[in-house]
């Protein structure tokens, strides 16, 4: 695995993991990595996957107005976020847990950061619970308007 800092999208798997959703429709490219790990052994979680569901972590803290990394590794998260509709109520949770799971002690991926003897890492991580912990800072977005049919709007007949 590639790393350059113990950021969200510090390393290879999150970086690429983050082109994907460029052409993301909805948040379900969030969720599928999120809840990868959610029946797993938190032990048994890889590094890779571990690194994703950090980053998907991330987009959700991004979708709430409370990011921990920008710049130019979250082009592709902003352009996301500013795109889809808001994700299910539920998300904030489900990155928190997931989240837990990726990033307990003896996972291979904190081991690794061990052995390296960085905190940057663990610190970036707790950064992100704090952000799914608190209020979102953003307003919801505003429902999608009424489809409006016929004449009168759906009355079959032409008001004047």
């Amino acid at each position: 695995m590639g790393t350059w800092s113990g950021q969200p999208f510090g390393n290879d798997a999150a970086a690429d993991w983050a082109w994907e959703l460029d052409g993301a429709e909805g948040w379900d490219i969030v969720l599928e990595a999120l809840e990868a790990v959610l029946d797993e052994d938190p032990a048994s979680v890889d590094a890779d996957a571990a690194t994703v569901v950090i980053a998907a972590a991330e987009v959700v803290a991004h979708q709430r107005g409370r990011a921990t990394q920008s710049d130019s590794y979250t082009e592709s998260v902003s352009a996301f976020v500013d795109r889809v509709p808001a994700p299910p109520a539920e998300i904030a949770s489900v990155a928190l847990r997931a989240l837990d799971i990726a990033t307990v002690p003896d996972g291979e991926l904190a081991e690794l950061w061990a052995d390296a003897g960085e905190d940057e890492w663990a610190e970036a991580n707790q950064r992100i619970r704090e952000a799914l912990s608190l209020p979102p800072l953003v307003a919801p977005a505003p429902a999608a308007p009424r489809k409006r049919t016929g004449w009168g709007w759906g009355k079959g007949k032409r008001e004047s």
